[in-house]
């Protein structure tokens, strides 16, 4: 015969179904009454519900591992706009559907600070996918048929945030701008990307060199955009020669 915990299962209950003889013993101390209990099933649910879409956002963004903003070092670089990075991480951009553009060398925190906006974005509720620029142009590169391609392409402007990062750090043929163009000029005015580069916009010609839509594709970036721009000495050169002067072989 079905058990109670099955139906409770089989109906989406599952958190209930999962600490079922936790809920008739609390039930049970606490003298509750029927709509008491009911109302407790239900924050329980919706709980439990909402961890799990939170848990499927964050898998699917694919952040993977990053630092937390209460850990950066606002002191260490020579130009940061905090009061923009703030608005930033408080989605600002976001709800005006604009972009986000972090402009600095490499080791200066862009990364870290793209992936604290993403996970903003995903603890408010928003589909986000993280990707770096050279997975993406491999990704719809790799796509045998237009419509495999349409597909991906869909799948990349569909998002609530796009975060694209490391552009500039490889160089790509004039196809590949193209593919990029694509998949900006679908989100544009109506998703928000946000997008990592260690080149100022007026080198951006070198990473897509004799591709027709590199002018284009700059233009759709930056209207709407927010610009940050980081300047100063990398994060992980301080690290490396930190390390290096408190090394026992430094010392003599």
């Amino acid at each position: 015969m079905t058990t109670l915990t099955d139906q409770l299962t089989a109906l989406g209950l599952r958190a209930t179904a999962a600490g079922l003889d936790d809920v008739i013993a609390l039930a049970t101390k606490h003298r509750w009454g029927p709509r008491q209990l009911i109302e407790h099933l239900a924050q329980t649910e919706q709980q439990d519900r909402t961890r799990r879409s939170l848990e499927r956002r964050l898998a699917r963004a694919r952040i993977g591992r990053f630092t937390p903003m209460v850990d950066f070092d606002w002191g260490w670089p020579k130009r940061i706009d905090r009061a923009a990075v703030d608005a930033a991480l408080r989605l600002d951009f976001l709800a005006e559907g604009a972009n986000l553009v972090l402009v600095a060398a490499q080791g200066l925190g862009k990364t870290m600070i793209a992936k604290n906006v993403a996970y903003a974005a995903i603890l408010a509720g928003h589909h986000v996918l993280f990707t770096t620029a050279a997975q993406l142009l491999l990704d719809l590169g790799s796509q045998e048929s237009q419509r495999s391609l349409a597909r991906r392409l869909r799948h990349y402007a569909t998002r609530g945030l796009l975060v694209i990062d490391e552009v500039g750090y490889l160089s790509y043929d004039g196809r590949a701008a193209d593919l990029l163009f694509q998949v900006v000029s679908r989100r544009y005015e109506h998703r928000s990307l946000v997008l990592t580069t260690n080149l100022p916009f007026s080198e951006w010609p070198t990473i897509f060199p004799n591709a027709a839509s590199a002018t284009a594709l700059i233009d759709r970036v930056v209207h709407h955009a927010e610009i940050l721009t980081i300047e100063g000495q990398s994060f992980r050169r301080r690290a490396a020669e930190a390390r290096r002067k408190s090394s026992p072989q430094a010392g003599g």
